[in-house]
């Protein structure tokens, strides 16, 4: 990724939203951009782990965990998945676990916190669906573009 979330900004405002959600960088790659997936799911962690352990072709998972810092949805085994499938990056509106572990990853990961507490194995969840986060939609496919600044969305 060549262009800052900043300068993206600058060049092109008004065809973006900028989440503004304030997620810590968690993974070894801060600079990370991609096609949206998505995931919306609540302290359970299965449909996560089953989106990452498909192809990924460079794209960005955004997962809606509805904030909470309950439990963790991904790991240092769910992360490796991500990088073993070819993803970019990781967005959690939720925790993960495994933070130092999962700073040592060629891997964008941006969460709001860390929790040692493992997610529920039920398997709710939906994938692929519209997700909003700090009021900002975020559909499948959406262009995705994360760096030091935060994230933004071009829809």
């Amino acid at each position: 990724m060549s262009t800052s979330t900043a300068d993206l900004w600058d060049e092109r405002g008004d065809q973006l939203s900028a989440l503004p959600t304030q997620f810590r960088d968690l993974g070894g790659r801060v600079r990370f951009s991609g096609p949206a997936r998505t995931v919306r799911c609540l302290e359970d962690n299965v449909v996560l782990a089953g989106v990452l352990e498909t192809p990924g072709d460079g794209a960005v998972l955004v997962v809606d965990g509805a904030g909470s810092l309950a439990c963790a949805l991904m790991g240092d085994r769910i992360a490796g998945l991500a990088v073993a499938h070819g993803w970019s990056g990781v967005i959690i509106n939720g925790a993960v676990r495994d933070s130092v572990a999962l700073a040592d990853l060629p891997l964008g990961i941006k969460a709001l916190g860390t929790n040692p507490r493992k997610s529920g194995k039920a398997g709710s969840g939906a994938a692929d669906v519209e997700v909003t986060i700090g009021g900002v939609v975020i559909r499948p496919g959406a262009m995705i573009t994360a760096d030091e600044d935060g994230v933004v969305v071009a829809h």
